[in-house]
Order: structure tokens, then sequence, then C-alpha cells
């Protein structure tokens, strides 16, 4: 609270230490945003989605083989599509793995340079995600777009069914979200996954990235077995495969997944039973209503007619995952609320647009205010709940709620401003090195406020004393009714020689709140 001077900031009194002391536990608090439950259930589906992306890669893993395989007892018919596939292998690895470098960089930012992706200790960390993602320093979400971008284009051309290159791109788009009026979001994409996300909830959603792009490769990859043509070779190499459209869904929304044979004969349909019913649609796709947050399994069989007439059963199992829908809801400026001002907040629900979320809030009022809200808590000591809602699929969910805590305003400094030798602004709030009489006299009067790079709001100064000491060592006070230095100050200011000091004190002043303080007395030193 003092000047440039390095040997100033020493000297702080017991009440601006205090004050420091108080942000500081004040910044602690803010790990308290994202409740625990919420963020084990990111731990247990990112546990799901790790289990389900080594599964792929296996089978991945083995539809390359095959095709290794079948290039060796055919090259001749067998190495293009060999080549491609190597392609297609190679590329997928990279995205992947830039993928994995970015949730290291997320954790180890988060947690320290020994963090491990497996085991995250700040799974609340607010800035990680974005500091790797977002900002001009990291900036890597626009990259990862790019290289996203660069990969759905390359993969799709392979396949030549519309409507499989179709799913893939909806798996890999990277369109901005549409609003509930139509309109493309103003958000990027990047923007949209990764702003004021918890550091687990980030890893999560690229883990979830890495499963589609493991996804997209397998479909190619089983595309180009089925364009070798294996002949009799694929009779014994036939499997069931279940195609989700997404592998995490919210409570409240559906989840949809297609149940196919691979490489069947495309003249005709194969029948599909799941857990013990036939599905009513030829085209094998699954969907079911999601109440409940939980993991969920499902099994079946795909029965398919040989050309003698003979059914062919393949069994197959699966599952999904739940999850409750997550509101982020922050204090822009801390991680409490002061009666009397504007408290801005920001409020977001991953996947929903902006023009979708409804909130509210107790003891006091919840406006918007362009892309955030504007908090205006009533009562001190009493909380404030934030309430958030919002329209999926047509319909409102309740998706979480925050408490926050309702304090007054802290009590503002004096100062007196002034303009340096180059013009620009200051302030000078006592003690060394002192202030010259012609500044203080131009100055004319006394100033406050709360300036301490979290809130920065002006008061209004009532009335003050000027107290000056004579030869004697008496204390002769000089009152003033306004801000303003009045002509008996000034005419005291002016006697006093280089050295010299006198004291503001019996300070009142009044801020945004309507509330009158006396603050703390400053003493001022002529230079």
């Amino acid at each position: 609270m003092a000047t440039s001077k390095n040997k100033s900031v020493n000297r702080m009194s017991p009440r601006e230490k205090m004050i420091n002391l108080m942000y500081i536990v004040l910044t602690a608090m803010l790990a308290l945003n994202v409740s625990s439950d919420v963020l084990n259930g990111f731990s247990q589906v990112e546990d799901g989605l790790t289990r389900s992306n080594r599964t792929i890669t296996a089978r991945n893993q083995s539809l390359y083989a095959q095709l290794q395989a079948f290039n060796e007892k055919n090259p001749e018919k067998g190495k293009v599509w060999l080549d491609k596939a190597t392609q297609v292998v190679g590329e997928t690895d990279k995205l992947f793995n830039y993928i994995d470098s970015l949730k290291l960089e997320m954790v180890r930012l988060a947690d320290g340079p020994d963090g491990d992706v497996n085991n995250i200790r700040n799974r609340d960390n607010l800035d990680a995600s974005s500091e790797v993602m977002l900002t001009a320093t990291g900036g890597k979400g626009k990259l990862l777009r790019t290289r996203i971008d660069q990969y759905r284009q390359f993969v799709t051309s392979f396949l030549e069914d519309s409507e499989k290159r179709k799913n893939l791109e909806t798996a890999l788009s990277t369109k901005p979200p549409k609003l509930a009026n139509h309109d493309i979001s103003k958000h990027t994409w990047e923007e949209t996954m990764f702003e004021n996300m918890p550091c687990i909830a980030a890893v999560t959603l690229l883990t979830k990235l890495q499963n589609d792009v493991r996804y997209a490769e397998g479909e190619v990859l089983n595309q180009m077995l089925t364009n070798v043509d294996l002949g009799d070779l694929r009779v014994n190499l036939v499997n069931a495969f279940v195609v989700p459209e997404s592998r995490i869904v919210m409570r409240g929304t559906k989840y949809k997944a297609q149940i196919v044979l691979a490489a069947i004969d495309t003249t005709q349909r194969p029948t599909v039973y799941v857990n013990g019913g036939r599905l009513a649609n030829a085209n094998g796709i699954y969907e079911v209503g999601t109440g409940k947050a939980g993991k969920y399994d499902y099994s079946g069989w795909i029965e398919v007619l040989g050309r003698d007439g003979t059914p062919t059963r393949r069994e197959f199992k699966s599952s999904y995952t739940v999850i409750d829908p997550l509101a982020t809801i922050s204090a822009t400026m801390m991680n409490v609320l002061y009666a009397g001002i504007n408290n801005p907040i920001s409020i977001a629900v991953p996947g929903v647009p902006q023009g979708s979320i409804s909130a509210t809030m107790t003891n006091g009022t919840l406006t918007k205010s362009g892309e955030g809200w504007i908090a205006r808590p009533a009562k001190v000591g009493a909380e404030c709940v934030i309430s958030v809602t919002a329209e999926m699929d047509g319909q409102r969910t309740n998706v979480g709620s925050t408490t926050f805590r309702v304090r007054k305003l802290p009590d503002p400094m004096p100062f007196i401003s002034y303009k340096d030798a180059n013009g620009n602004p200051n302030r000078y709030k006592g003690g060394k090195p002192g202030i010259t009489k012609a500044l203080l006299l131009a100055a004319g009067g006394l100033d406050a406020a709360i300036d301490d790079e979290i809130l920065n709001i002006d008061y209004k100064v009532l009335s003050f004393e000027c107290s000056f000491v004579d030869a004697m060592g008496d204390y002769h006070p000089e009152a003033s009714n306004s801000s303003q230095f009045t002509e008996r100050q000034k005419d005291r200011i002016k006697r006093l020689q280089h050295g010299k000091q006198f004291f503001i004190t019996n300070v009142k002043a009044t801020g945004p709140d309507g509330i009158t303080r006396t603050i703390a007395p400053i003493q001022v030193i002529i230079n």
C-alpha cells in the first residue's frame, strides 16, 4: 500500500498486513467453487474413457495386423491398402500423442513438474486449462483445433460411405456451438471446451477426444479391410461393433449408438437383439433415455444369414456413462460477494450456449450483462445461492447451484492525488519520501479508494482534520468539512519547512454501499 520505493513496502501497518493475509486466504478458497462429488465423477469418467481407449487401440491394432497378414499372402492386392492404413495409423498416433502432451502440460501446470495425468492432485484447478489452451503465451487450443480439422479431412477422404463420412465429421467437429436462436456462438470451439474448466474436466474432455480419434482410425481401417475383399478368410474374423454418437452424455439427454456387424453383405440387413429384445428399426440404432447419472452396461447379439441360409450369430457388449450436467459459477473478483456494489459473475455450462442458460439468486439480484452476469447482494452476513438451469433437448434442466458468502466492503485508504514531472497521475499515501508543498497545494484536497488489484472502488471524502505540531510540541488541529483543504490548512502547509510533517486524521468517507466510515490516518512529510 506504499509508493514505488522498495523500502516503504516493508513498513506496512499491522492492519495492512491483516488485509493482505485476508486476500491470500480468499484466493485459496477459490478451490471450493467445484464440489468434490463432481470432481470425483470426472475422475471416474476419465478412468472409463482411458480403459475404452485401450480397448479401441487394441481393436485397431488387430485390424492393422489383419491387413499386414493379407499383404504377406497377397502383396499385389494388399500393399496399396496396407500403405494407406500405415498413413492413417501414423497420423492418428501423432494427433493422439499431441493430445497426451497437452494433458501432461495442464497437469504439470496444476500440480508442478512431478504432475501425473493418472493421479491429479489439484483436480479443481481452474487456471491450467485456460493457460495452456487459451492464453497468448499458451494458446494451443487453436493449434489443436487446426490439427483436428486437418485430421478429419484426411481420414474422411478414405471413406466411400457418405453416412460413415458424416458420422466421422460430426464426431470430430470443431464448429462453434449454435445458440437457442440458431445463431452461431461467438465463442470458439476451444473457448467452449477449456475456458474456466477444472483441470480434471479438461483432461477428461481431451481423453474423450482421443477416444473419438481412435474411433475414426478404426472406421477407416475397417473400411480398408472391406476393400481388400478377403472372401472366405473373413469368415473367422466377423465381429460385432458398437458405434455410439457420444460416449459421455448428460442426465436428461439421450444416449444413441449404432450396432453393426463388420463387413456384412450390404444387400441384406442383420437382425439386432439388445438385452434380449429385438431392435424395432432395421438400421441397428439403439436409443435409450438417461434419467440418472452412472455407468450402464448392455449386451446382445447380431444375426445375419449366410449364403446357404444358415444364421450366423455374433455377440457384443458395451457400456455408456451418464454424467450430471456441470455448471461453473465463479465470482470474477474473488470467492465472496460484496454488498452494495455490482459483483461480476461468470456462469458457464459445458456444451450449452450462453443463450440457453438462466440463473437466479437469493438475498439479492442477478442480472445478465453482455457475456457475463452482475450479482448485487442485499444483506451482509447472509448467504447468496446462485442456481443455474439450462435448456437441453428442448427441456429446461437444473444444472447446479453455488453458495457465496456476503461481506461488506473493506475500508478504503486515503491518499493525495497529484501529477508527477511528466504529467502522469500518481497517489501519495503518506510516509517517506514525502511530497513537495507545491504538489500538495496543487492537489487541493484528499481522496480515498480501495485499490488493491482485486477491488478498485472510489470513495468520497466527507471531512478530515490536519494536525500540525508547533515548535513547542503542541498539536493544532484544523478541520475541513469537505474533501478539500481549507484556507487555514493551506496557510499552515505553506509555513512548513523541508522535512517537517503533519497528520491527516479523523477522515470520514462514504462508498457505493452508502456506509460512512472513519478510515486510517496518513502521515504527510514535506519533501
